[in-house]
């Protein structure tokens, strides 16, 4: 596949035609490329980072192009009431495209003035889905190199470790002292290296904060910056008091999949990635009421993955390594839930069968190849 040609593709020309359309989603996950594979986009291309362009905007002096596309406008502070006086103003048929890595979608809750005048698509990683993978080995490649079209397509694990390393230090350096007010850098970037082991386990930030000698004020706000520049996102429990599910206790897991070195927990958050993709699309383009959660309940039971449909539990999912014993926690969720499919997916293993009480137990890629 070609990274212009995404999983989003379709979607986007049928928005285009609507509304002004929003791409939102982590730095380097294709964006711009996929908005410049639209006819016109070239003729129409504006980035905020290009001191030219930038001066062209501010003078909203704008191309004479049917599609304006504006690429990290977000840096701009005022960029939402620009971008209403555009859509206002726009002459009729004129198209309007917005990218960026962040922020974008982060009004759309509260005193939106864009209310109304845009659809938001969120674009994620490659997938096993979006590229078609059917072996075990391109399986492992892609759980191996992540899902950012740069580091997979090398084919290389130096290359993609590299990547890695650069991506961290622009998301520090140069996104976050863009857009958040954050001085102790140091200690921020000290997070990021120390968040990757802590997948696939409860998120204590108070465990954090005595770490790195900081408030909890401080962490809080931190990891919250780094899920609005999509380096990360966080799951919350499912449940209430019926099946005795702890309340606040948050899972969180890494857009980039390969800086985890455990490979049971990397598995894990390869797909809890996909699963987000999957419910993110399901979201943006059928409007859906589906959410991901994760289950855990005060006796300490817990299952990776709960997918719901308007608050009722539709799919269960349990990762491991390798062919093993059906997870006990998992039989125990299908026992309290037996309408919700239940999965118990491996990385390396052979296996694939139904238990008696319905559980599949397969390879991850026959369940992943379902999704997007």
């Amino acid at each position: 596949m070609t990274t212009s040609r995404r999983y989003l593709s379709q979607q986007i020309e049928a928005d285009l035609a609507r509304k002004m359309l929003f791409i939102a989603g982590p730095r380097q996950v294709g964006k711009t490329t996929l908005g410049l594979s639209q006819p016109n986009a070239d003729s129409g291309y504006l980035n905020w980072d290009i001191p030219e362009h930038r001066e062209k905007i501010l003078r909203n002096e704008l191309p004479p192009s049917p599609l304006w596309f504006f690429d990290e406008i977000h840096k701009y502070r005022s960029w939402r009431n620009y971008l209403k006086g555009v859509y206002d103003g726009k002459p009729p048929g004129q198209q309007i495209l917005v990218t960026g890595s962040a922020r974008l979608d982060l009004y759309r809750y509260s005193g939106d003035s864009l209310q109304g005048r845009y659809h938001l698509l969120r674009m994620h990683p490659l997938s096993i889905a979006e590229l078609g993978l059917k072996t075990a080995s391109v399986f492992q490649q892609l759980l191996t190199l992540g899902g950012f079209p740069e580091p997979f397509f090398s084919g290389s694990e130096v290359e993609a470790r590299r990547w890695s390393r650069e991506y961290r230090n622009l998301l520090v350096r140069e996104d976050i002292t863009t857009l958040e007010r954050v001085q102790d850098l140091g200690n921020l970037e000290r997070l990021m290296l120390r968040l990757p082991d802590l997948v696939g386990s409860p998120l204590s930030l108070n465990a954090l904060r005595e770490d790195l000698q900081v408030s909890h004020k401080t962490i809080s706000n931190w990891v919250s910056i780094l899920e609005k520049l999509y380096a990360l996102f966080r799951l919350s429990p499912f449940g209430g008091p019926k099946i005795r599910a702890i309340k606040k206790s948050q899972k969180h897991y890494h857009m980039d999949w390969s800086l985890v070195a455990d490979q049971g927990p990397k598995f894990e958050n390869m797909v809890a990635c996909h699963l987000l993709k999957w419910v993110h699309f399901q979201q943006d383009t059928q409007g859906h009421d589906i959410d991901l959660h994760y289950f855990r309940d005060t006796d300490g039971r817990e299952v990776d993955f709960v997918i719901s449909d308007r608050g009722k539990p539709v799919t269960a999912i349990e990762c491991k390594w390798s062919d093993s014993r059906v997870d006990k926690n998992l039989r125990y969720w299908k026992a309290r839930f037996p309408d919700c499919e239940a999965w118990q997916l491996s990385a390396t293993g052979t296996k694939d069968f139904i238990t008696p009480d319905g559980i599949r137990v397969c390879h991850a890629l026959n369940y992943l190849n379902r999704l997007v």
